[in-house]
């Protein structure tokens, strides 16, 4: 069952659920933490790198959340919505870590070829985000933004603070980051 698809197709219990940890009910916001709270963790792991960071998000993420549950206005998915609050969540703490701007603007792209096909067949899910966690901060922030939560460069430059082209190279470079280490491990 996928919960929160959007506003049309949550369950009775899911919007009791909302509507009642918008009354700050403990028992319904802790509800919704049971529900979200593993797949928004993973989020804050990736953006963050390690398991004491990605804590401390998601407990400022639902703190977020729940003050500003008034504002999910019921269009499109509940778990979309809470998602983007955990995102900007993680990246106020990488700029106030200031490990943002540790990027370098190149103008130039990389010419990256792609790795050997079947060492991305050999490699899992598991291997691969912790891999991802090694990145440095830039690259990492880059690469989750562009390609596991589908932001664009523009919107990344905007959300980050650097150009476009820094978004480009950043990707380009974590990509690269990525293929070394995908061939050095198999």
């Amino acid at each position: 069952m996928q919960l929160f698809k959007d506003k049309k197709h949550l369950t009775t219990r899911e919007t009791e659920w909302i509507e009642g940890a918008k009354r700050g009910e403990r028992r319904s916001q802790k509800a919704l933490y049971d529900l979200l709270s593993a797949k928004m963790f993973a989020v804050c792991l990736r953006y963050m790198g390690d398991r004491d960071s990605a804590e401390d998000i998601l407990q400022d993420g639902f703190v977020t959340l729940f003050s500003k549950l008034d504002s999910y206005s019921g269009e499109g998915s509940f778990e979309g919505w809470a998602r983007k609050i955990f995102v900007n969540t993680a990246l106020m703490s990488l700029r106030k870590k200031d490990l943002l701007r540790n990027t370098e603007d190149v103008d130039a792209a990389w010419n990256i070829t792609s790795s050997d096909p079947t060492a991305i067949q050999r490699i899992s899910y598991t291997d691969l985000l912790k891999m991802i966690a090694t990145l440095p901060p830039g690259f990492r922030t880059v690469f989750n933004m562009y390609v596991l939560e589908g932001y664009s460069h523009k919107e990344i430059a905007e959300a980050l603070g650097i150009s476009e082209t820094t978004s480009r190279s950043q990707l380009q470079r974590a990509r690269a980051l990525l293929q070394t280490k995908i061939k050095e491990k198999y």
